[in-house]
Parts: structure tokens; sequence; C-alpha cells
């Protein structure tokens, strides 16, 4: 009888150890945790291009509505055309496998897929990333006292964003990242490349994106990226990135 008693009392505390754990295990972490691990904070991409939230003269002055009607519509769309060719010819499950995943292990797929997967990933954040323009914008909140702890202050933030940008030989990207170490840090990547990818020098989560591609510009500013993104700063939608974090 004693001993009966002390078997019970063991699988009583298993079984309320395993409801506890059951509960405070994530989702994303039951089944496949390898194909989350390191991405899982990445703010997820469907596969296909989503409709804007706003018009495509919302934006302005800063980028003018021709230019958004051809970006959107005619440069991220192929994107997204060609990455849904690629996930079907190498054969990824888009059910199963997020596209972060994907990203993170891209050295592993062709071209076509880390230019499409990339180019589509990017612009979709870049689109969530700006609202119609504010004067002196600039985040708030927690997200201000991190930029400052980590670069001094909200304009030595922006100044080594910009260069990051404008110092970018040919097509490619500026980014925040948060990195593994939880630290806020800025980088550029070229062409459709970005920082969850396996073969990127730059690593980490991206909390923010610019594209100084010239396909992104050129319609208003001609060669003059440096004032291309002197302007975008005004359309920063600083919630998104909040949310990020």
């Amino acid at each position: 009888m004693a001993n009966d008693k002390i078997d019970r009392r063991k699988f009583i505390a298993t079984t309320s150890a395993a409801g506890i754990a059951a509960t405070i295990i994530p989702a994303w972490a039951c089944g496949n945790t390898n194909k989350l691990m390191g991405t899982q904070f990445a703010e997820e991409v469907p596969y296909t291009q989503q409709p804007l939230s706003y018009a495509d003269t919302a934006l302005e002055p800063a980028i003018d509505s021709i230019t958004m009607q051809i970006h959107y519509g005619k440069h991220a769309a192929a994107y997204a055309k060609n990455l849904v060719e690629a996930v079907q010819a190498e054969g990824v499950d888009v059910n199963k496998e997020k596209l972060s995943y994907v990203l993170s292990k891209i050295s592993k797929y062709s071209t076509k897929m880390r230019n499409n997967a990339g180019g589509h990933y990017n612009h979709e954040l870049f689109w969530k990333s700006m609202r119609s323009p504010v004067e002196n914008n600039k985040p708030g909140g927690k997200l201000i006292e991190i930029i400052t702890n980590d670069f001094g202050s909200f304009d030595a933030f922006k100044t080594q964003f910009s260069d990051a940008g404008k110092n970018r030989f040919g097509s490619g990207w500026a980014w925040l990242i948060k990195t593994k170490e939880g630290k806020l840090s800025i980088g550029s990547t070229p062409n459709q490349d970005n920082p969850l990818m396996d073969i990127s020098d730059l690593k980490g989560v991206p909390l923010l994106g610019l594209d100084v591609w010239e396909h992104a510009y050129y319609l208003k500013y001609q060669n003059k990226r440096a004032d291309y993104i002197a302007a975008w700063w005004s359309l920063v939608n600083w919630d998104a990135v909040q949310e990020r974090m």
C-alpha cells in the first residue's frame, strides 16, 4: 500500500510537470523546431505579394505615386511571381517551411531563389515600414531609449543608417537589425540579400530596411540617392519597427 501511494504521487508529479511544460513551450517549438531556430523572431512574410495598406499617393512628396506604381506593381510583383516559380521548381513545402527559414539556408538553393526570395521578403518589409510623411519623424517610448543607448543619440543613428545606404555600392539595402546578442546594429547588403541569409556578412533580425536600388528613387531624384534617403526619414513607420523589436 505504501509503494502504491508513492507510485501515485510520482505519477501525479510527473503528469503535472508535463502539463506545465506543454503550457510553457511555444507552438513553434513543437515538431520541426530546427526549422525556426534563429529566425523565429523575424517578421514572417507570406510567399505571395500582399496589398498595400495605403494609396500609391500616400508617401508623397517623399516618394511619388508613379514610382510607387512601378516599384510595387512591376518590380516587387516580379519578385513575388519568380519566387513562386522557384519554390515550385525546387520543392519548397510552403505549408511547412516559412520564408524566413528558406532565407536562413539560402546557400542550398539556386540563384533564382536567392534573388527572388530576398527581393520579395525585403519589399514586403519595406512597404510595411512606411506610412504618410510626418514632420520631425522619430520613434518614442522604449525604442528611442534603445536607439540612444546603442548609438549615442537618434541623430547619430540616422547619420550611420543614412551612410549605410549612401555608401552601398551599386544596388542594395540598408538595414537596422537586432543581433543575436540583443543589440541594435546597422549595415547594408548587396542586391536583394538580407540579414536572415546564411550567406550574408550582416546577420540578425531585420527591424528596418531601406531600398537603395535606383528603381526606388530614380524617377524623382535621378542620381541623388542622398536626397532620397533624407526625404525617406519622414516616412518611417516607427510603430512597425517597435513591433518587430
